[in-house]
């Protein structure tokens, strides 16, 4: 680690005001690792430490300041904190808590922050950035964090492009922060926050989580002991369940869920499986049913891409039964929501494995990792179906008029007998596994064994892009 820009060792004295960037470093980096980087005064400190297992850079804007409103030389120094995470490859953590812009520098803090967009840009896919918004964070000071990979809000942090004021005189609008842009907005509507914490240190303490998962990501454990995922799912195949508890069994231990209120009917997660990193993807079928939609669309190809721009290998949980249907999906944009997903996976270097717990129908089938789309490998559980749609769904429309001049009191057993035909007809799993577009049947008992074999086997990638919020 390079120390040419002048660490010092901080002050053992424990600053009074909670808004001190100095003790608010000191409250992110673990205890007793922090050097300042520079005199740790000015709009904004730059400091060096350990986040969790892994070294990081860090920043805090000083809210004590003029709100923390970025000048010339605070963003000169963001710039150079992250000159310093790139030259020496480390995550960079900021925490923020600013007005934007400094209005008494007009312009020149305008480019000031426009080139801190640009270095964020530069570090985008390269190294980890993490963002701890604590107090408000407005205009340049929001689209910061939002520039980053993930956004860790605190109960305390509020997020907007303008304020309550500005909002209430252009549009007659009456909200406070908390409402415009609060954990609560950007946690469950917006999807700005990736996670939301309930105090400052909570935050901390999250971001410390992510630095050293995205940067400290471990080899599989071949040795690794393979918990039983048997009875994670209920007996009848129409009943709905929360995939999260699935999740859960799968990691090694609980991981760090992104957006875990916004999008519900998908889960990401970022967790260890046999002693390394990876990324879950899975469809959770107690929010509409598992079915993707424009939202969840955009939440699953964000998270793909920015594990695939880290190298972190993917773990796909398909139980989908479509896409959902509706005028607002499509005026939502749900075609070009959808493609997102479709592109992210197509272009994954990253080794990725799919396991088709219960069903996949249709172009949701196609996007959720398939074997077209190039996944590493595609296990299915004994019972799981693969469709265009669901047997019983096809024989309505290709029977429709046989069920119809059928006795009322014969369509329910004509209808089993006439989906029973398609399916055997259509193939199903019989004819994936034919096709190879399924590689194995696997008993639930043995699914982590079967993907950790899976991704040991595989070549590491990683891609060549950047992590554009999507």
């Amino acid at each position: 680690m390079s120390t040419s820009d002048g660490p010092e060792d901080r002050s053992p004295d424990a600053p009074a005001d909670p808004r001190d960037p100095v003790g608010r470093l000191a409250g992110l980096l673990n205890p007793g690792s922090m050097r300042l980087l520079g005199s740790g005064s000015g709009d904004v400190v730059v400091a060096w430490g350990r986040a969790g297992d892994v070294p990081a850079v860090a920043f805090c804007c000083d809210a004590r300041v003029q709100g923390g409103a970025l000048g010339g030389e605070g963003c000169e120094q963001i710039v150079r904190a992250y000159d310093l995470a790139l030259r020496e490859r480390l995550p960079i953590i900021g925490v923020w808590h600013s007005g934007g812009a400094r209005l008494t520098e007009g312009v020149g803090s305008l480019h000031g922050v426009g080139q801190v967009f640009a270095a964020m840009t530069r570090a985008s896919g390269v190294v980890p950035q993490v963002s701890v918004v604590v107090g408000p964070a407005a205009g340049g000071a929001a689209y910061g964090p939002a520039l980053t990979d993930v956004v860790v809000m605190a109960a305390s942090g509020r997020l907007f492009v303008t304020g309550p004021d500005v909002v209430e005189s252009v549009t007659g609008e009456r909200l406070d922060m908390e409402a415009l842009g609060g954990p609560e907005q950007h946690g469950t509507r917006s999807g700005v926050a990736h996670v939301v914490a309930a105090t400052e240190e909570a935050a901390y303490r999250e971001a410390r989580r992510l630095a050293t998962l995205l940067a400290r990501q471990g080899l599989i454990r071949t040795d690794a002991v393979d918990a039983d995922l048997s009875g994670m799912l209920p007996v009848s195949p129409r009943r709905a369940y929360d995939v999260r508890p699935l999740v859960v069994r799968l990691l090694d231990e609980p991981g760090v869920e992104l957006h875990p209120r916004w999008a519900p009917n998908i889960v990401t997660t970022l967790g260890r499986f046999a002693g390394r990193t990876v990324g879950v993807v899975a469809n959770n079928p107690v929010r509409l049913g598992g079915c993707l939609d424009a939202l969840s669309a955009d939440k699953a190809a964000r998270f793909v891409r920015m594990c695939d721009a880290f190298g972190v290998p993917l773990v796909v949980l398909v139980d989908v039964p479509g896409y959902l249907p509706g005028a607002r999906q499509e005026h939502e944009g749900v075609v070009r929501r959808g493609a997102k997903l479709v592109h992210a996976f197509a272009e994954c270097t990253v080794p990725r494995v799919t396991v088709i717990t219960r069903k996949a129908y249709g172009g949701a089938y196609i996007a959720m990792n398939s074997r077209a789309l190039g996944a590493t490998r595609v296990l299915a559980w004994p019972g799981a179906e693969i469709g265009v749609m669901s047997a019983t769904a096809a024989v309505r429309v290709l029977g429709r008029r046989r069920l119809a001049e059928a006795p009322e009191h014969e369509r329910a057993s004509l209808e089993a007998r006439l989906a029973a035909e398609h399916a055997e007809r259509a193939g199903g799993l019989g004819r994936a596994l034919e096709l190879g577009v399924v590689d194995e049947i696997v008993e639930p008992a043995k699914t982590r064994g079967a993907v950790r074999r899976a991704l040991a086997e595989a070549r590491p990638g990683r891609g060549a892009h950047r992590n554009i919020p999507l």
